[in-house]
């Protein structure tokens, strides 16, 4: 198989430098792919394609990183970079590499753009004197609240324990952010006007796969008939129909790495990192491409890979 070749760094090293700097995982593998186009040294198409995906497979290896983000994100890339399939196997290859850079570049502008989008469709759903539940450390969530202050909206976030980094950024900010733990949720469900959450991936029920108690978390606000939205970018759309837990790959349940770890930690990493929430328990899907039911994925991923 033809390799990666140049002095730069390597798709995995940009992938996991972007990581590193913040960069939300989608865009980080779009980038390390970018890498790949720049420095490959395939000699047709078909080579190019298969190098493609050797490299977002190693993406899928590095510690903590999503991998249903980089299957999503990677499958759209590649789809989108030779849609004009036809064009590119007529053109001599240097030409089809510059095409498909080209168009990777224009790929990635889009998915930059991605969370700003979100961030506008929910804006008006943030009510003055509200109370909003954020389970995660969703970066389009983040961005969401930031962009709702700063429209002059005023409201507190409450944040089970995996969201406690946020408080910082919303503190900077001037949101007023309480950490909760996660088991004082069902005493403060009837005090919140909504549940926010992030997404790893859509699936196409109109389900999401996130991180690890999120569907207690959907279970509990449904009793207390609070709305739940989730706010994701359709880059993480999957195609992907799980009727239950144990229909997730193992890949995605399984934190990666091989480094040696303590007896807690082992231990800890025995069981899954994200759980699936059924479309019934989602009120609405904030996205770049519009404010969606679940119902509604099914159609868009759809004209996504049409």
């Amino acid at each position: 198989m033809p390799e990666a070749v140049g002095s730069g760094k390597s798709p995995v090293e940009i992938f996991k430098t972007s990581l590193a700097n913040n960069v939300s995982t989608g865009i980080a593998a779009i980038k390390g792919l970018m890498q790949v186009l720049e420095v490959a040294n395939a000699k047709t198409l078909q080579e190019l394609v298969a190098l493609l995906k050797a490299e977002t497979e190693k993406f899928k290896q590095v510690d903590n990183c999503s991998v249903i983000t980089v299957t999503s994100a990677s499958e759209l890339f590649l789809r989108f970079i030779t849609l004009a399939h036809t064009q590119l196997e007529t053109q001599v290859f240097e030409d089809c590499l510059k095409l498909m850079l080209d168009r990777g570049a224009e790929f990635l502008h889009k998915l930059e753009s991605m969370r700003g989008k979100v961030a506008e469709y929910f804006g008006p759903h943030v009510t003055d004197g509200g109370k909003i539940l954020v389970h995660g450390e969703s970066k389009v969530v983040l961005e969401a609240l930031l962009h709702a202050a700063k429209s002059g909206k005023e409201f507190e976030v409450y944040l089970t324990t995996s969201g406690w980094k946020l408080k910082k950024q919303l503190d900077a900010a001037n949101i007023v952010a309480n950490r909760i733990e996660d088991m004082a949720i069902g005493y403060v469900m009837n005090k919140m006007d909504c549940v926010v959450l992030g997404a790893e991936g859509v699936c196409e029920s109109g389900g999401i796969i996130n991180q690890i108690g999120t569907l207690p978390i959907a279970i509990v606000a449904k009793q207390f008939n609070k709305p739940v939205y989730t706010l994701v970018e359709s880059f993480k759309f999957v195609r992907f129909y799980p009727l239950q837990q144990d229909d997730l790959p193992e890949q995605y349940l399984e934190r990666t790495g091989g480094q040696e770890q303590s007896e807690d930690v082992a231990c800890a990493d025995l069981h899954s990192r994200v759980d699936y929430t059924p479309p019934a328990h989602i009120t609405l899907l904030f996205t770049d491409l519009g404010i969606l039911t679940p119902s509604a994925v099914s159609d868009e991923l759809i004209k996504i890979y049409l």
